[in-house]
C-alpha cells in the first residue's frame, strides 16, 4: 500500500464512519478499484482509532460529564446513560463472536458489499416513518439499538445509520439518538482493537508509516463528518443519505458482478 493509497482509503474511512453509507463497504469497495489489499486488519484497526480519536475531540465535554458521574452520587442519570451504552454493546459483541469466520468471508465480497449498501438506503428510507418524539434512551431502547448495531458487522450496512434509524424509529429525538451512536461507537471500536490486537503486533513494520498516515487523515475526516452529520439531522434531511446509497450499491453490482 502506497502512502496515496493510505491517505485516499483513510480518507474514505473518516467521511464514511459517521456519515450512515458504511464506513467497512466503501473501504472494500474503495480497496477493490485501488487494487489494494492490506494483510490482515492493522490498517482498518488504526484508521478507526483515528475515527475514535475524533469522537473523544468533539465529544468531550460529554465525555468529562460521564467520567464525573461515576465519582460523584448527584448524577445518577448519567451513570444510566454509561448502563445503557453498555447494554447496547452485548448484540454486536455477542454476534462478532459468533459469527466470525463468517463475517471475514464476506468482508471479501463486493458484490455482497455493495447489496448491503442497497439495504442500508431501505433502513434510511424507512426513518421518514418516524414520528416525530422526545422519549430518552432506556434499557429497552438501547437493547433494541444494539441489535440494529449488531447488524452493521456485515460490510455495507452503516453502523451510525442503522443505530440512528432505530433510535428514530423508537422515538428518540434525532439529534439524541446521533449523539448516542457515536457515543456507541467508542466501546465497538475499543473492542474490536482488543479483540484483534494480536494481528496488529504481527503486522509488517515497514508498511506502519503510511498506516499511520492513512490514520491521521481519517481522524481529520472524521471530525468534519460528525460536524456535518449534526447539521444534517437537526435540519431533517437525514433521510437523503438513502438515494447516495441505493446509487453507490448499484454501482458496485455494475462494476464488480
Amino acid at each position: 500500500m502506497s502512502y496515496l493509497d493510505a491517505l485516499i482509503l483513510g480518507l474514505i474511512q473518516g467521511l464514511t464512519e459517521f456519515l450512515p453509507i458504511s464506513s467497512s463497504g466503501h473501504l472494500v469497495l474503495a480497496q477493490e478499484l485501488l487494487g489494494v489489499n492490506p494483510e490482515g486488519v492493522t490498517f482498518e484497526i488504526l484508521v478507526h482509532l483515528g475515527s475514535l480519536l475524533a469522537i473523544f475531540i468533539y465529544f468531550r465535554s460529554k465525555l468529562w460529564i460521564l467520567t464525573l458521574s461515576l465519582f460523584k452520587k448527584d448524577k445518577a442519570s448519567h451513570r444510566k446513560e454509561i448502563l445503557f451504552l453498555s447494554m447496547a454493546t452485548v448484540p454486536a459483541a455477542l454476534i462478532g463472536l459468533s459469527f466470525e469466520s463468517f463475517i471475514d468471508s464476506v468482508f471479501s465480497s463486493a458484490l455482497f458489499t455493495s447489496t448491503m449498501l442497497i439495504m442500508t438506503g431501505f433502513i434510511l428510507l424507512s426513518t421518514k416513518l418516524a414520528r416525530t418524539g422526545n422519549q430518552e434512551v432506556d434499557g429497552k431502547r438501547a437493547i433494541l439499538i444494539g441489535l440494529a448495531q449488531s447488524l452493521a458487522i456485515l460490510p455495507g450496512i452503516s453502523r451510525s445509520g442503522s443505530t440512528i434509524a432505530a433510535g428514530m424509529l423508537l422515538k428518540i429525538e434525532p439529534s439524541k439518538a446521533a449523539e448516542f451512536s457515536f457515543l456507541l461507537a467508542i466501546p465497538a471500536i475499543i473492542g474490536a482493537t482488543i479483540f484483534k490486537f494480536d494481528d496488529i503486533l504481527a503486522s509488517d513494520s515497514a508498511m506502519m508509516l503510511a498506516y499511520l498516515a492513512g490514520a491521521v487523515m481519517a481522524f481529520g475526516s472524521s471530525l468534519i463528518a460528525i460536524r456535518l452529520l449534526m447539521s444534517i439531522i437537526r435540519k431533517g434531511r437525514f433521510e437523503f443519505f438513502a438515494y447516495y446509497c441505493f446509487a453507490a450499491g448499484t454501482m458496485g453490482w455494475y462494476l464488480f458482478s
